[in-house]
């Protein structure tokens, strides 16, 4: 108690310092718990993109590929899938209920989707959670759309703006279907997903607005739209479908039917295993943000070191007068590294706080534009031991200039060689 109450007031008689070397220490310690708490976060968001569909299927390619155009909403697809071999699929006795999807359209930089009811109905993300309507309603009519948060905010749209959906993934004048406008019926809540942004419309209107495009190119025969809500359309062929199941144990055995099925090549992927394959690519970014926060970690650790060996040689008279009134050296020893420790400690502590101020103010922002979901939860084990490791060296880091000071205090005198 003693070598604490010493150490205390030795700290206090050199706030200046201490503060700045508790600063140093907690800036650390926030960039620390920051980048592993937002590496986390975004990993579980990313998890999260899609979840309760057990089976995405596609044209024949790659499971990254896969998913990366029809959840990411990234890239194109190899081919288009048969509308015949959707319907064969979707009654299958394992099945559930089926999405279809249909890809290949853009709005001003968002991607346009063409689907049905099941979409609102079964799509889910995050922990199983649905989605859900900020304002209006989703589509009926054939020149209807929905749209995703995302979408709305940058854009400006209100419940009953119109907007115009161009051919191909480049928003251009030739490309645009001018004459028929689509009216923006519904809003969804904010997902933290490529569901943001995204404008949704019926397979009816995809192949609507396509009549007279059939060669990829405007051929000058544009039906209006009162004549097109006359006719009765029928999706030909979709980009991609997902599947939920009776039950997960059938999973495998419909996966291996669609990827042998003998009409078109088709791909069935599971979407935990392929989120899993894409983050597993990005891991050197991951990694690059921890070794950088250890690194400001190390350098906080350092200017410490610095701080305190910087003001041994200004104590020394102090020791040598400890030594004169009885302190042993291992006393001396014990003041610096609880100096030490208690500055570390202090750090701890003061970044710990800082942290959790921050992620209260910039978590909506990340959300809102980043689409990353930061929980304020309690520290976890694995940051707790990050901390016992900051702690640990910052002890470590004490007996530096502690073992200096024990052996100088046992040759300095009243009289100091300077």
């Amino acid at each position: 108690m003693a070598i604490a109450r010493l150490a205390w007031k030795s700290l206090t008689n050199r706030k200046m310092t201490a503060i700045l070397t508790i600063l140093t220490v907690a800036i650390s310690v926030v960039l620390l718990l920051g980048v592993e708490r937002i590496r986390t976060q975004a990993k579980s968001s990313f998890a999260n993109t899609i979840s309760g569909t057990d089976l995405i299927v596609g044209a024949r390619s790659g499971q990254v590929n896969l998913l990366l155009y029809s959840v990411f909403r990234i890239g194109n697809a190899t081919n288009n899938i048969d509308w015949k071999s959707f319907e064969e699929f979707s009654q299958h006795r394992s099945v559930k209920w089926a999405i279809p999807i249909s890809l290949g359209d853009s709005h001003k930089g968002f991607r346009v989707i063409g689907t049905n009811g099941s979409y609102f109905e079964h799509y889910k993300y995050g922990k199983k959670q649905p989605l859900t309507f900020a304002q209006g309603e989703q589509f009926d009519g054939l020149f209807e759309t929905v749209i995703g948060s995302e979408v709305a905010k940058k854009l400006g749209y209100e419940i009953g703006s119109k907007i115009i959906i161009a051919h191909g993934i480049s928003d251009v004048g030739f490309s645009r279907h001018d004459n028929l406008p689509f009216k923006v019926v519904g809003i969804l809540a904010p997902t933290g997903t490529p569901v943001d942004k995204s404008a949704h419309v019926s397979l009816e209107a995809i192949e609507a607005i396509h009549v007279g495009w059939e060669s990829g190119a405007n051929l000058g025969h544009n039906p209006d739209a009162e004549t097109l809500m006359k006719t009765q359309f029928k999706p030909q062929q979709i980009t991609a479908f997902m599947l939920g199941l009776n039950s997960k144990i059938q999973t495998f055995s419909l996966q291996r039917q669609i990827n042998t099925y003998r009409s078109e090549p088709l791909s069935a992927i599971l979407p935990g295993i392929a989120l899993h394959e894409l983050w597993g690519m990005m891991s050197v970014a991951e990694q690059a943000l921890m070794a950088v926060s250890i690194f400001v970690v190390v350098a906080g650790l350092l200017g410490m070191l610095s701080s305190l060996l910087t003001s041994l040689q200004e104590r020394r008279r102090e020791m040598a007068i400890l030594r004169a009134m009885g302190a042993r050296p291992r006393h001396i020893f014990a003041l610096l590294i609880s100096e030490a420790s208690g500055l570390t400690l202090a750090g701890i502590l003061l970044g710990v706080a800082f942290l959790y101020g921050v992620l209260a103010i910039a978590a909506p922002i990340i959300q809102s534009y980043y689409g990353i979901n930061i929980e304020l939860v309690t520290l976890t084990a694995y940051e707790w031991k990050l901390l016992g490791l900051v702690q640990l060296a910052g002890i470590i880091i004490g007996a530096v200039p502690a073992i200096r000071a024990y052996r100088q205090s046992l040759s300095d005198g009243m009289t100091i060689r300077i």
